[in-house]
């Protein structure tokens, strides 16, 4: 199937934060979108990197030794294994872009696991 596919559009339809859906598959990666508020959970995935894409909003990605601030147009890719902790003051609009089977949550046992994210068609 080759269909283009609209950010905002998709976005508008998320009600809800840290609960990220599937917008595209390539090469065995998946593009999702999120919503992100607040703090999540610290954790690290020990076979994956992640990318973050900041769309909308202001990002801070905490690291147990450093904290990095990405601004929209900017991305940052998490090598497997850093522990870290995605952090939003303000709600943050993400593209997110990692291996299909990611956790959201990696290798922490938290609520907000999405073991099956759904697709955003």
């Amino acid at each position: 199937m080759l269909d283009k596919v609209n950010l905002r559009e998709r976005l508008s339809r998320i009600p809800d934060h840290w609960h990220p859906r599937i917008v595209g598959e390539l090469n065995g990666q998946h593009v999702k979108l999120a919503k992100l508020h607040g703090e999540f959970t610290w954790h690290s995935h020990e076979n994956e990197d992640e990318l973050f894409l900041v769309l909308d909003g202001s990002l801070r990605m905490e690291l147990r030794d450093r904290a990095i601030d990405i601004e929209p147009g900017e991305f940052l890719i998490v090598p497997r294994g850093v522990e870290h902790r995605p952090v939003a003051a303000e709600e943050v609009q993400v593209l997110l872009f990692e291996p299909a089977g990611t956790l959201n949550t990696g290798d922490a046992d938290d609520p907000r696991t999405i073991e099956e994210p759904e697709w955003l068609r």
